[in-house]
């Protein structure tokens, strides 16, 4: 979920157009500081079978569906879905696996991970994720963000030239949207709303739980808590701890808008087999390929296995058995202090039966063991 490096924000026409919500009103995270939520997140990579051929679109989308099942089962607290819009990826509408994940689960929360805000409609997506929220009786929470590819500009018609306007002014929408009372809004990027109301509603106090996912710049930061929403730190590389200048940036930037604590969320890849080895054995061929591609793409060196191991070891790749897996789930934690963390568990062509293996591994064992350590420290 990382995003493009951005420009510092300019104050946008949207920004100006109408008052925010009183901050001292604003919905507190609705989890008790100090705990802990475990989460999972896919954005439906294409899979390969167990004698190396790709999966269809439509096998695998019924695969993700069983897979947040798992992890309902398995004691998990959150299933993320990703959107993208790519051959190499099956979910475009994060939202409508999610439905279909909340109707056959119970406890789990559903988010999307991320809702690319900046080429789609911030109306629509409050509507979708409210409708969501009604026929999951309140487990749906959406995570906006921009993404690391840009397909969906070109797709929607959007135009790359006004990446940075778009995600202002959407984002500026849907924090108004939130209020779930008449909205009145003016900006460049979409018509202007007068007295709008917009539904469903939610039954939350203070409307749809919002996070705002980030890559790690300062802007991105601020502007989370100038919304008062959320923040969910996508660390795909390097050591989390890196990290913690954003976290403490966040939590008093939210404190100086008099807004009440928020928690801060993470977001890194991560794979759990019965040992170290094994997890390794089956993870590194698919990174391999993965990292490969995109990085054909991206201009970035091709990977190595000694590239795979510094991940593990010193980055942010939480990969290995349960043991070791809770232990770097536990330090991630304690260098951000936070409140959500949530591993990608798939990538690449990564097998459907290798990634159940790991949810219920995750939900059972890595879960329980980093309550454990986290107690005791």
């Amino acid at each position: 979920m990382p995003e493009v490096t951005e420009n510092p924000v300019a104050q946008s026409p949207a920004a100006l157009a109408a008052p925010h919500p009183n901050p001292s009103t604003e919905r507190a995270d609705s989890v008790p500081a100090g705990t802990l939520e475990f989460g999972l997140h896919t954005f439906g990579d294409v899979t390969h079978s167990a004698d190396g051929q790709p999966l269809s679109h439509p096998e695998v989308l019924r695969n993700v569906v069983a897979e947040g099942v798992l992890a309902d089962q398995s004691g998990v607290d959150v299933i993320g879905i990703g959107e993208h819009h790519r051959p190499d990826y099956t979910v475009s509408s994060p939202e409508m696996v999610l439905s279909a994940i909340a109707g056959q689960t119970e406890h789990i929360k559903l988010i999307s991970a991320v809702t690319v805000l900046s080429s789609d409609d911030p109306v629509r997506v409050y509507q979708r994720f409210a409708t969501l929220d009604a026929v999951s009786n309140g487990r749906a929470e959406v995570s906006l963000g921009r993404g690391s590819f840009i397909e969906s500009f070109p797709l929607f018609g959007y135009d790359l030239q006004d990446y940075e306007t778009l995600y202002e002014e959407k984002l500026d929408l849907f924090s108004h949207l939130r209020t779930e009372r008449p909205v009145t809004w003016q900006g460049n990027t979409r018509s202007a709303l007068q007295r709008q109301s917009v539904f469903p509603t939610t039954a939350h106090e203070f409307g749809l739980p919002t996070w705002v996912a980030v890559g790690g710049t300062p802007t991105s930061v601020v502007r989370a808590a100038t919304y008062g929403m959320g923040l969910e730190l996508a660390i795909i590389g390097g050591a989390p701890e890196r990290f913690r200048p954003f976290a403490e940036l966040y939590r008093r930037e939210i404190a100086s808008r008099g807004f009440e604590p928020r928690r801060v969320a993470l977001h890194s890849h991560g794979f759990v087999a019965a040992t170290d080895e094994e997890a390794a054995e089956r993870y590194y061929p698919h990174w391999e390929a993965s990292m490969r591609k995109i990085g054909a793409e991206r201009g970035w060196p091709a990977p190595s296995p000694a590239q795979f191991r510094q991940e593990i070891a010193h980055g942010a790749l939480h990969l290995g058995s349960p043991e070791t897996v809770a232990r770097k789930v536990a330090a991630s934690v304690r260098a951000l202090d936070a409140g959500r963390f949530g591993m990608k568990y798939g990538n690449g062509s990564l097998p459907h039966e290798f990634m159940l293996d790991s949810i219920e591994l995750y939900g059972s064992k890595v879960k329980p063991l980093v309550l454990d350590m986290l107690a005791g420290s």
